[in-house]
């Protein structure tokens, strides 16, 4: 394997170091990091830049589930409706924060309009297959390379208190059911028998069982480390000021003092993607949708298996080390405050469900901006006017769900190897960048 390397520019009596690898990695999240190493193991020098720590953005405070369980998009018929009975509602599990904001609005009209049955169907189909894909890629690695995240394969469980709710959800194993997804349909006692922390006001629910869960968090340090074993070289609490582009490709990426260069170049920023596009004059569609959670330690009648509360929008997930109460989505752009009104709506909703919905100690209060695509499917791809420019990102609430197989495709891709998937439906091209 091809190790990074350095040098020094001297240029008018200024000194600039300059950090050279095969391939240059702008994000150290999950997607980040599972791209970095699956390219090293294909024997290529990686470089990681990361703004802040490792894996502290949205890879950190989630609930860590995997979920292919999830294949369904957030456009759906009746949402447009439903957010806008929303939109004043401040502790909504959906909300748009009223502002004027014309990059949201056109966004949220092309989400409206694929909130129809064909288009759900045709995204369900596309998402499924790079789900299940991810669902084995991470497996492997966990296996293969020792990761210690707490990994376990006790699936998911939707659950309802609203016997209506449940009623008019009929529709959702069968839409799995077409596409390949096994799904258990429980009444109330099932629910209760198979995770006995929930309480008697459960009317019933659906067991996911291909689905796994993990330690985000820790899956991203281990990640980290696998990747600094292998060789590769991590950069933390690096800003990344401009490009240098020339000949239609990326010379550097430029930092404070240093400049870092590669033959290829992936942007895997997440959230922050569409703001450092820009510098390259590319229009990246995302939005960040705005999640919380709540970590504890964990309560005594602790979930075996995460719980996703229907009604409330509300998921849980106990770990051997702690216990999370996390989801919402809200759309108020980089708002950077920590909103106590949705916090508490997490707590709120899980006392509904749960015979002891809280741990004893709270260990940490979160938010983070997911990456939202308003076809609701990540872009993984080269981009078409930056030719050594390949993009890793828009993975929605999935990131951790679609890490390994996003590592997978885009080492294969630089490496000019044959495709586990076809990446057209995923290509930046949907969107002329």
């Amino acid at each position: 394997m091809r190790q990074a390397q350095s040098e020094k520019i001297y240029n008018g009596g200024n000194v600039s170091d300059v950090r050279r690898s095969d391939v240059l990695i702008l994000g150290g999240g999950v997607i980040g990091l599972a791209c970095a190493l699956h390219l090293l193991r294909a024997g290529r020098s990686v470089t990681v830049l990361e703004r802040g720590g490792v894996g502290g953005a949205a890879s950190h405070g989630n609930c860590g589930t995997i979920t292919p369980s999830h294949a369904m998009p957030l456009a759906m018929p009746g949402m447009i409706a439903q957010a806008l009975r929303w939109l004043l509602k401040p502790d909504a599990p959906f909300r748009v924060a009223p502002r004027l904001d014309f990059g949201l609005l056109e966004w949220l009209l092309q989400f409206a309009h694929r909130c129809n049955w064909t288009d759900f169907k045709r995204i369900t189909a596309l998402k499924t297959p790079l789900l299940n894909l991810s669902r084995q890629a991470i497996e492997e690695l966990i296996r293969t390379e020792k990761l210690d995240c707490e990994f376990e394969k006790t699936g998911t469980l939707n659950v309802y208190r609203d016997a209506r709710a449940f009623e008019h959800s009929h529709w959702l194993p069968r839409i799995l059911g077409e596409s390949g997804m096994p799904v258990e349909v429980l009444d109330g006692t099932g629910c209760r028998v198979l995770e006995p922390a929930l309480n008697d006001s459960i009317v019933g629910g659906y067991f996911n069982p291909l689905d796994a869960h993990l330690r985000p968090d820790r899956y991203a340090a281990e990640l980290a480390r696998v990747v600094k074993d292998r060789g590769g070289q991590i950069y933390e609490s690096t800003r990344i000021g401009a490009f240098r582009v020339a000949g239609g490709q990326i010379d550097a990426v430029l930092g404070d003092r240093e400049e870092f260069r590669g033959r290829d170049v992936v942007l895997a920023l997440g959230a922050w993607s569409p703001l450092l596009a820009r510098e390259l004059d590319l229009r990246i569609p995302i939005q960040p949708g705005k999640g919380y959670s709540i970590t504890y330690s964990r309560p005594s009648r602790c979930p075996r298996i995460p719980l996703t509360l229907k009604e409330r929008a509300v998921c849980v997930t106990g770990w051997n080390s702690g216990y999370r109460l996390g989801s919402t989505m809200e759309f108020a752009g980089y708002d950077s405050t920590l909103n106590r009104t949705r916090l508490d709506a997490l707590r709120r909703g899980a006392a509904e469900y749960l015979h002891e919905s809280e741990g004893p100690q709270v260990t940490e209060e979160w938010y983070g901006w997911r990456p939202m695509t308003y076809d609701d499917l990540p872009i993984i791809g080269r981009a078409a006017r930056v030719r050594n420019l390949v993009l890793a990102t828009g993975h929605g609430m999935l990131g951790v769900t679609m890490s390994a197989a996003t590592g997978l495709l885009v080492g294969e891709l630089i490496c000019d190897r044959p495709a586990s998937l076809d990446l057209a439906p995923l290509s930046p091209a949907r969107f002329n960048i």
